[in-house]
C-alpha cells in the first residue's frame, strides 16, 4: 500500500488537489490491487481480510492523500458493507462482485439539509406503490456518488410512521441512472478536493421492492452498525494523514537552517515533533486494539468512537504544529503541509463529529446510568 500510494498518487495529488478532480485511472488502480472489498467474502470477490488489514490499507493511503483515503474507506466500509451485512444472497451476487473489482462504487446517503448528526430526522421518503418504491427527497455530502463510475447509493429513508413520533427508517439501493434519481458534484471545497462528494436529488424515483436492504424498518440499527465500522477507517485516514504531515515537517525541520544550524535541533522544533511522534503511537495503539476487538467478534463500539475521536482531533494537533514548523511556506500550496492543514478538518465531522464521538463514548462508560 506504501508503495502504491508513494508511486501512483504522490506524483499527481497536488494537481488534482489544485484542480478539485476524482481519479477515475487512480481509482480502477486501486480496484486492481484488491482495495476495494478488503474485508468482504471471497465467495463475492473480496479478499477476505480482517479489518486491521483494511485500516493500514487505509492508513498507508491517507499519508500521501486524505482525499484518496476516504474514496477507499467509503468505497468499503459505506459501500460495501452494508450489502455483505444485511443484503440477501440475490443482492449480493448482483453487486459486490463489481464492488470488489471497483469497476463500480457504491455510497451511503445518510446526510440531509435539515438532517446531520440527528439522522433520525430524515424526510427523505419511500412509499410502496404497486410492488414499487417511489422516493422523493435529497441528500448532500454524499462520497463516491457522482463520477461515472459511481453505480449504486444506498438511501437511508423513511418508509412509514411507527407511532406518532417514530418513524420507520429502511434502507433501499438504488442504482445510479435510475429516472427520478439525480446526483451532483459538490465544488469549491476547502476538503477531500480528490475525492467525489454529490448532493442527491431523488423526485418519483421507482425502484423494485426487491431493493429493499433487509428488513423493512430496519434502517436505523442498519446505519448505526455501518458507522460504527465506518469510524476505523476514518481513525485509520486521520492517523495516516497525521503520520504523512510528521514526516513532512521532520524533513523540512531537518533540511531548514535558521541561526546557523537545523531548526529541528531547536529545542521548541524539537519538542513539537516529539509530541506528533508521541501522539500518533498512541493513536496507533487506541485504533489497532479496536480493529482486533472487532476482528475477534467482541464489542468495539466504545473504542470505535474512542479511535475516531482521537485520531481526527490527533490529527488537527499535528498539522497545526507542522505548518508552525513550516512558516509562512507552510501557507503556500507548494508545500504540501497546506493540503493536509485543509484535509485535517472533515475527519472531525465526518461519520459523527466529535460531540457525536463524546456522547457515545459516555454512554458507553455509564454516565447516563443513574
Amino acid at each position: 500500500m506504501r508503495d502504491f500510494a508513494e508511486q501512483e498518487i504522490a506524483p499527481v495529488i497536488q494537481a488534482l488537489d489544485q484542480n478539485e478532480e476524482f481519479s477515475i485511472p487512480i481509482v480502477n488502480k486501486m480496484g486492481q490491487i484488491g482495495l476495494f472489498g478488503i474485508t468482504a467474502p471471497p465467495e463475492y470477490g473480496g479478499a477476505g481480510m480482517d479489518y486491521l488489514a483494511y485500516c493500514i490499507a487505509v492508513e498507508e493511503i491517507a499519508r500521501i492523500d486524505v482525499g484518496h483515503a476516504i474514496t477507499v474507506a467509503a468505497g468499503n466500509s459505506l459501500g460495501i458493507m452494508p450489502i455483505v451485512s444485511f443484503g440477501n444472497e440475490s443482492q449480493k451476487q448482483q453487486w459486490l462482485p463489481r464492488l470488489c473489482k471497483g469497476e463500480i462504487l457504491a455510497s451511503f446517503a445518510l446526510t440531509e439539509p435539515d438532517a446531520g448528526s440527528d439522522a433520525g430526522a430524515s424526510h427523505t421518503n419511500a412509499r410502496l406503490k404497486d410492488g414499487r418504491w417511489v422516493i422523493n427527497g435529497s441528500k448532500l455530502f454524499i462520497t463516491n456518488s457522482t463520477s461515472s463510475i459511481a453505480g449504486l447509493c444506498i438511501v437511508q429513508l423513511v418508509t412509514g410512521n411507527r407511532s406518532s413520533r417514530n418513524k420507520e427508517i429502511s434502507c433501499i439501493l438504488v442504482p445510479n441512472g435510475t429516472p427520478g434519481f439525480i446526483a451532483k458534484k459538490m465544488s469549491g471545497k476547502m476538503v477531500w478536493r480528490s475525492s467525489d462528494t454529490g448532493e442527491l436529488f431523488f423526485d418519483n424515483c421507482e425502484v423494485p421492492e426487491a431493493n429493499l436492504l433487509g428488513k423493512r424498518g430496519e434502517g436505523f440499527h442498519q446505519m448505526l452498525h455501518t458507522l460504527d465500522g465506518g469510524r476505523l477507517a476514518i481513525a485509520a485516514t486521520s492517523l495516516g494523514g497525521s503520520q504523512g504531515a510528521f514526516e513532512l515537517a521532520l524533513r523540512y525541520a531537518k533540511e531548514r537552517r535558521q541561526f546557523g544550524r537545523p531548526i529541528s535541533t531547536f529545542q521548541a522544533i524539537s519538542f513539537k515533533l516529539a509530541d506528533m511522534a508521541t501522539g500518533i503511537e498512541a493513536g496507533r495503539a487506541l485504533l489497532y486494539k479496536a480493529c482486533r476487538l472487532k476482528d475477534n467478534g467482541r464489542p468495539f463500539e466504545k473504542q470505535s468512537a474512542m479511535a475516531k475521536l482521537f485520531c481526527s482531533e490527533l490529527m488537527g494537533r499535528v498539522v497545526d504544529q507542522a505548518v508552525q514548523i513550516f512558516g509562512g511556506y507552510g501557507l503556500l500550496r507548494e508545500y504540501q503541509i497546506e493540503r493536509f492543514y485543509r484535509d485535517y478538518k472533515a475527519l472531525t465531522i465526518g461519520e459523527g463529529t466529535s460531540e457525536i464521538q463524546r456522547i457515545v463514548i459516555s454512554r458507553k462508560i455509564g454516565c447516563f446510568d443513574v
